[in-house]
């Protein structure tokens, strides 16, 4: 299932722009359409649309799969993933599952609200501070307090527009603020109080400023969080009767009041966008165009944008034996890149082994001198 590839070619990840003349790449789940990846623990789990879940032992480099073929879990196609110490929940088209860990059985649970399509989980996120887990619907939002396993549910509609309550993507911003994308603007949430308070929600969208006020509406695909800035990756739909609907594109809000975009005006091999992570100074994005007459979208690969210049880089995916331009999820796990694409699951190791090297001769004299003050007092 493992092929590793030394590839002797030079790509700049870090923030520290080293120059690698090594780029070591393992490919996994071949065939497989990958639509989640998430890591908890020594595991790092997902879900595809088609197999199943799989879970990946970092410690025992090895795979295993829950499916209809393993005869472990009812469903093969799911949409979304999420992981804590004792739980694993994953999205799909007629409810959640979830995992109970420790008895090793899933069990599945469907929505009243919403009808059939209030059943189709787009996004899940697990909040370990407060242990809750937000479940993203085709219509309406869901808090599941994992302690006491107390849905509530809530619809988020805001100006009649029903695409505002199809929630697509679920972002923890720092330990305060939760930020859910949906087909029609953001939502951004002050978890610290309560969902019924008019203060605790701020709604943006491409009104008053937003977003630059292009597009007859933006559907947000994927999010990613800087100090001072917020990133956030968004669908091309555009049609022979619609050539506004979507414009696609990544825009950066600086969390004040200043929006700018990157679009193939900046760079981009198209505006589109699938989803985003971030090493160091980079930003990786997959990034797809939308045939207006098939009304069908095309993968157009992957790109690194440096955070400050915001020069686009594409990538070569030769170089990492990636064999689709479909770039579908993007997880950074700490030392790897996960890439999951339509056609497989690649993992790309971005660790600085100079910058470990270095920790390790300069940690006995840090260490040391610490003992050398504590004796003085």
């Amino acid at each position: 299932m493992k092929k590793q590839l030394f590839l002797f070619s030079a790509l700049i990840f870090l923030s520290a722009q080293i120059i690698f003349p090594k780029i070591i790449s393992n490919k996994f789940l071949d065939g497989a359409s990958i639509t989640g990846i998430t890591h908890y623990g020594n595991f790092i789990w997902i879900s595809t649309y088609g197999q199943g879940i799989f879970r990946y032992s970092l410690s025992e480099d090895k795979w295993y799969n829950y499916s209809t073929k393993e005869n472990n879990i009812e469903n093969d196609f799911f949409y979304s993933i999420a992981a804590s110490k004792n739980y694993i929940w994953a999205g799909a088209v007629d409810g959640i599952y979830t995992l109970d860990i420790r008895k090793d059985q899933w069990r599945k649970r469907k929505f009243a609200l919403g009808g059939e399509m209030g059943n189709w989980i787009r996004s899940l996120c697990y909040d370990p501070e407060q242990n809750v887990l937000w479940i993203g619907r085709f219509q309406n939002l869901t808090r599941l307090d994992v302690s006491r396993q107390r849905y509530i549910d809530r619809m988020l509609m805001q100006n009649n527009d029903a695409k505002t309550n199809t929630i697509k993507v679920i972002k923890m911003d720092g330990d305060s603020l939760i930020w859910f994308g949906t087909e029609s603007g953001v939502f951004m949430y002050r978890k610290k109080m309560s969902m019924d308070e008019r203060d605790s929600w701020q709604f943006i969208n491409n009104k008053d400023g937003g977003f630059l006020d292009q597009g007859d509406a933006v559907s947000i695909t994927d999010i990613l969080f800087e100090p001072s800035a917020i990133w956030f990756g968004t669908d091309e739909f555009i049609t022979v009767k619609d050539p506004n609907f979507n414009v696609g594109g990544i825009y950066i809000y600086n969390r004040k009041s200043k929006w700018e975009r990157i679009s193939t005006n900046n760079g981009l091999p198209a505006d589109g966008i699938y989803c985003l992570a971030r090493t160091g100074n980079k930003i990786w994005a997959g990034v797809y165009s939308f045939d207006k007459r098939e009304k069908k979208d095309y993968g157009r690969g992957l790109v690194l944008i440096d955070r400050n210049t915001l020069k686009v880089t594409p990538v070569d995916l030769n170089e990492i034996d990636i064999s689709s331009s479909k770039i579908t999820c993007l997880y950074f796990d700490g030392s790897n890149m996960w890439i999951g694409t339509d056609n497989g699951l690649s993992k790309i190791v971005i660790e600085n082994p100079l910058a470990r090297w270095m920790l390790k001769k300069t940690e006995a004299p840090i260490q040391e001198n610490l003992r050398k003050r504590k004796l003085k007092r």
